[in-house]
């Protein structure tokens, strides 16, 4: 009974404390900033991490294994890993460019878990013997780690392509702007000004310096949580097959969830790829991490929602595991 208070507690305090830190983030985003409210979201966030923190800890006593083991715990992980990335660059004295994606994300997952649930869904059960593993701590935290790094990263790809996809209309508009006048009024003189004007190697970047520096600190994050969600992605898949070796008796079953998390590393493996050639980096990287977004989703979520195969624990045909 004091465990099932303490998480209740918990839940709201964390769910709390990250929707007013959200609400602040929009006022400082989209109002005005208030100085004395500056460093509020990263206060707030830093509290939601402990509160969250201390929700899985209470879940993890009161049911005598890692709380990893259903849906809605792994939808708290989720939002939970989402703080982590919120944190790391305030500890290495960064800008942090990644407030706009982590605080909505987890925000979102947290909200969805206690919200979009029903109450059986959030019960934690006797784990079924083929969970009872050493396995379960290592294979679940490490793919739900790198699904929270492998999201964030392809949401900044997505806002990298966004942005960039603005300013190739402003320099078409700008150009068109040009034709027409050199047409219709016939200046010499606005010719004259305007000859170099394609030929200008600040034509092809942003003439807006703000956007190139925002565009590259985008795509500078982009790519290395990318990278160590990448590097998590590889763990899990490495420690999943052990475990189902140990479980099932093979190390690969074709099971969906084992074929879409594969899915998931050749994309990922493919946008590596491209960082690594100078002629694909930038926008045609961006598009595959765009993809691998949606890959994403389909091997987290999609599968669960169908509940098939031996990864079906925590799907929503299932009350708990």
């Amino acid at each position: 009974m004091i465990f099932t208070t303490l998480e209740h507690i918990l839940t709201h305090l964390s769910f709390s404390i990250i929707s007013i830190v959200i609400m602040i983030h929009l006022m400082n985003l989209l109002v005005y900033e208030i100085i004395g409210l500056r460093d509020s979201p990263e206060k707030g966030m830093i509290a939601t991490f402990f509160f969250i923190t201390g929700l899985l800890v209470t879940r993890w006593i009161s049911s005598k294994h890692f709380p990893l083991s259903n849906l809605y715990e792994s939808l708290i992980f989720l939002s939970w890993s989402f703080s982590i990335i919120h944190i790391i660059p305030k500890m290495r004295d960064h800008k942090n460019d990644l407030s706009a994606i982590t605080i909505p994300s987890a925000i979102f997952t947290q909200g969805f878990a206690t919200s979009g649930l029903s109450t059986e869904m959030r019960q934690s059960a006797i784990l079924v013997p083929a969970l009872q593993s050493q396995w379960l701590m290592m294979h679940v935290s490490m793919m739900l780690l790198s699904y929270a790094s492998l999201l964030c990263g392809s949401l900044l790809s997505v806002a990298f392509l966004v942005i960039t996809f603005r300013k190739n209309i402003d320099i078409f508009c700008k150009s068109n702007n040009f034709l027409i006048k050199s047409f219709f009024f016939g200046e010499i003189h606005y010719l004259n000004e305007k000859r170099n004007f394609f030929k200008d190697p600040t034509f092809l970047s942003f003439r807006n310096y703000y956007k190139y520096q925002l565009t590259q600190r985008l795509d500078y994050w982009s790519y290395r949580v990318i990278s160590l969600g990448f590097i998590f992605l590889t763990i899990g898949i490495l420690s999943g097959a052990v475990w189902a070796n140990e479980a099932w008796g093979s190390y690969w079953n074709w099971d969906p969830k084992e074929t879409w998390a594969f899915i998931t590393w050749t994309v990922f493996a493919i946008y590596s790829h491209t960082r690594t050639n100078q002629s694909f980096q930038g926008t045609n990287s961006a598009l595959v991490a765009s993809i691998g977004f949606f890959i994403i989703w389909i091997c987290y979520f999609g599968i669960n929602l169908l509940g098939i195969g031996l990864h079906s624990y925590g799907s929503f045909t299932l009350q708990s595991n």
